[in-house]
């Protein structure tokens, strides 16, 4: 992309301050950002910014693409308030949306999950029975069902990117997140103060872990080629948390065995595996996941060392 005027909404959180900085160097780029779990602090100074919510009126969206990301991103945020969950993910969604096309903006990429899939060993097409168990992913649900909505009464272009297990480490961006950081944040700043990394039940569960700088490259692709429907991001190589600990303690050059404990999400809706079949936005604009699994994890580790 160049030469566009974006906005970019939760964009001084994890993902969207990665793709708001990725977007200044050659866009005019607006956020959009409450600071719920967001802070300016991760943007670059070319970038507009707003301490505004998406469900308030008069919004910036005089723009030529929106990257909605802005969301109430975890099971534990909607438990704890159902409603608040609905009002951030859906009304916003459609808030933001409503917005952009009255000031004509016709290209929306949002922020969709791999949750709904459930857990799967097996690669994950989009086009595979879904259902939701919790108050996130029914969100997730009805921006894929809004945005359907939006892209068959008012022609717009609505990609929706069902986002794998997105990480980078607390050398980035992802550090204000604390506990809600990606795992492998979480251990790999454990391992290096010497603290074990606590592993729900047995640490065998995997998870499709895709590095930001793909998911941003992503987001960017699908803006450019205009994608309307439903994409997966993901590399489709899992690994498992036992493995993500082992590999951490090599990078590092410690020795620090995990602590096992009880898990507190209830079984019947822990997603315990979960593996991306990208093919679809592969053959739809050539992306490839480009940073290994290796790679990431010395990325991660390399603020420790």
């Amino acid at each position: 992309m160049q030469d566009k005027r974006v906005l970019v909404t939760g964009g001084a959180g994890f993902i969207g301050s990665n793709l708001a900085n990725a977007l200044a160097a050659d866009n005019e780029v607006i956020v959009v950002d409450n600071q719920y779990l967001g802070t300016p602090e991760n943007l670059d100074e070319t970038v507009e910014f707003h301490d505004r919510s998406v469900v308030e009126e008069d919004l910036p969206t005089d723009v030529d693409v929106v990257f909605h990301l802005a969301a109430l991103s975890s099971y534990a945020m909607h438990e704890e308030n159902p409603q608040r969950g609905a009002r951030v993910n859906v009304e916003g969604f459609a808030n933001v949306v409503e917005q952009a096309r009255q000031n004509g903006c016709d290209t929306v990429v949002y922020a969709s999950t791999s949750s709904i899939y459930g857990s799967q060993t097996d690669p994950s097409p989009e086009d595979m029975d879904v259902h939701v168990n919790t108050g996130y992913e029914a969100s997730k649900m009805a921006r894929e069902k809004y945005a359907e909505y939006f892209s068959n009464h008012y022609d717009m272009s609505m990609a929706g990117l069902r986002f794998f297990s997105v990480y980078q480490g607390y050398g980035g961006a992802e550090a204000h997140k604390g506990e809600y950081a990606n795992v492998i944040a979480q251990f790999a700043d454990d391992i290096a103060n010497g603290d074990a990394p606590k592993l729900y039940g047995d640490g065998e569960q995997t998870r499709d872990f895709t590095h930001v700088s793909d998911i941003v490259r992503g987001l960017e692709l699908a803006a450019d080629h205009e994608l309307d429907g439903i994409y997966n991001l993901g590399t489709g190589q899992p690994y498992s948390f036992n493995t993500v600990v082992e590999m951490i303690n090599e990078e590092l050059g410690t020795d620090v065995d995990p602590e096992y404990v009880e898990n507190p999400i209830p079984e019947d809706v822990y997603v315990h595996d979960t593996c991306a079949d990208a093919s679809k936005m592969r053959e739809a604009t050539g992306w490839e996941p480009e940073i290994s699994f290796e790679e990431g994890i010395e990325r991660v580790c390399s603020v420790y060392k």
